[in-house]
């Protein structure tokens, strides 16, 4: 199925979900884990631009991307026809059985285009989680530390380790216990809500950081800082400008690797190829998912090759990790993304975005801050005092849902709306679906 297949407008004929949606939900609820669950729970049927069709005939605009997986729109011809034929010729070997050239071609594609020019090496892995979990053996490993900083607001995964970095406790982390130690968790850089305004929040952050990690941990132990250059779960944070590169040379002063997780952030979804590449940060190493392959589950780590050959052999791998059919859709993706200019498209979608979110913000006031680069915009909502406002948040989302757009909430407080587009939707959708938005507000 090519992308042009699939209608683009919006269509609702059925209220949302449908009766086709409700009866298949019955069917989950007898079936799938209660602690799985769903944002809208709408039965998808087929997918592709900026539009989700579901059983019961309505088409969705869709402001979600699988949270941040389909830059290049689901279903890029591209992608499938490549896809396709690999499957044609097999399935799976298994890398470190007997080896295979997409596996190869996608760490040559990782390792030019993410930030730096020096020597890098890549893995291949299956989500964004396994990643981040092998970026902390790697950054152990090559400096004999243990420590590892992260930060407050942070989301890095859900498997014991990543939930030891990850910070907002419901749901990710409630029963899970106990987790990975060695983990220390430092203030953000949160411009919306520094104490001393956004204009003092970039140096006064760093200096606050580099202070903490040398009283209370010591520099010599930290192995790795890892960061989310935009916070994606913690509600779309966007640090102050200057903490980054400050956090980023304290490292290098230190011998401590800076680690990157650009799963959510990662591949034109910024308006850069990279959100790194903003201020020119160079990370030591880069953690990647979600929008590298089209939809089908591939992720990685690319790094320094001093610090990524430093593990021994059989150290790092996976059954599954690099799956030859991923490896075939992250080539034609990349290719896509490249050839398409999505990271200029990224950028038009976050200046329309944001031009009408601001004169939305200044009719409403319960929008108490607007951010966001490319097409990853988000949106705080607050009652008079500036505490967060959930449940106005629940509102909006659930008026947009039944006029077939989808959103996702975000935010450490349950107070943020997150926007993800598709890279590849057209103006006209994104016109629309900001305009069931404002009908939201409005109706408030």
């Amino acid at each position: 199925m090519a992308v042009t297949e699939v209608a683009q407008s919006r269509r609702v004929v059925t209220e949302i979900p449908g009766p086709k949606s409700r009866e298949l939900q019955e069917r989950r609820v007898a079936a799938v884990a209660k602690g799985v669950g769903s944002v809208l729970p709408v039965y998808v049927t087929r997918a592709g631009g900026g539009i989700i069709e579901d059983v019961d005939g309505n088409a969705l605009i869709d402001f979600g991307s699988g949270i941040a997986v389909t830059n290049v729109g689901n279903a890029d011809p591209r992608v499938v026809e490549r896809s396709a034929e690999q499957l044609g010729r097999f399935t799976h070997t298994c890398f470190m059985v007997n080896p295979y050239e997409a596996y190869v071609e996608v760490c040559e594609a990782l390792n030019r285009i993410t930030p730096g020019d020096h020597e890098k090496r890549s893995i291949l892995l299956n989500s964004g989680a396994e990643a981040v979990e092998n970026a902390v053996k790697i950054a152990r490993s090559a400096t004999g530390r243990q420590a590892v900083v992260v930060f407050d607001h942070a989301y890095h995964g859900r498997t014991n380790l990543t939930m030891a970095l990850t910070a907002k406790n419901m749901p990710y982390k409630q029963g899970f216990g106990p987790f990975a130690g060695e983990v220390h968790r430092m203030p953000m850089a949160y411009p919306y809500r520094w104490p001393t305004g956004p204009e003092n929040c970039g140096p006064e952050a760093a200096a606050m950081v580099i202070d903490q990690i040398t009283k209370q941990i010591g520099a010599d132990n930290v192995a790795a800082v890892v960061i989310e250059p935009i916070q994606g779960e913690g509600g779309f944070i966007e640090p102050a400008p200057g903490f980054l590169p400050a956090i980023v040379e304290f490292c290098r002063a230190n011998g401590i690797v800076f680690v990157a997780d650009e799963v959510q952030t990662g591949f034109a979804r910024t308006g850069d190829m990279f959100a790194c590449d903003h201020e020119g940060v160079v990370p030591d190493l880069i953690t990647t998912a979600k929008g590298i392959a089209g939809g089908l589950p591939l992720a990685a780590v690319t790094g320094r090759a001093e610090l990524m050959d430093a593990v021994h052999g059989g150290g790092l791998g996976g059954t599954y990790g690099g799956n030859p059919t991923a490896c075939a859709a992250a080539s034609a993706s990349l290719e896509a993304i490249e050839s398409d200019d999505l990271v200029g498209r990224a950028r038009e979608i976050g200046d329309l975005m944001l031009g009408r979110l601001r004169k939305l913000a200044e009719e409403h006031p319960v929008i108490g801050d607007v951010r966001g680069r490319g097409a990853m915009i988000a949106i705080e909502l607050v009652e008079e005092d500036g505490t967060p406002a959930p449940k106005v948040l629940a509102e909006v989302l659930s008026y947009c849902h039944s006029q077939g757009l989808v959103l996702l909430s975000a935010g450490t407080y349950g107070n943020v709306i997150r926007m993800l587009p598709p890279l590849v939707i057209g103006d006209d959708l994104l016109n629309e679906g900001l305009d069931i938005l404002a009908d939201a507000f409005a109706r408030l």
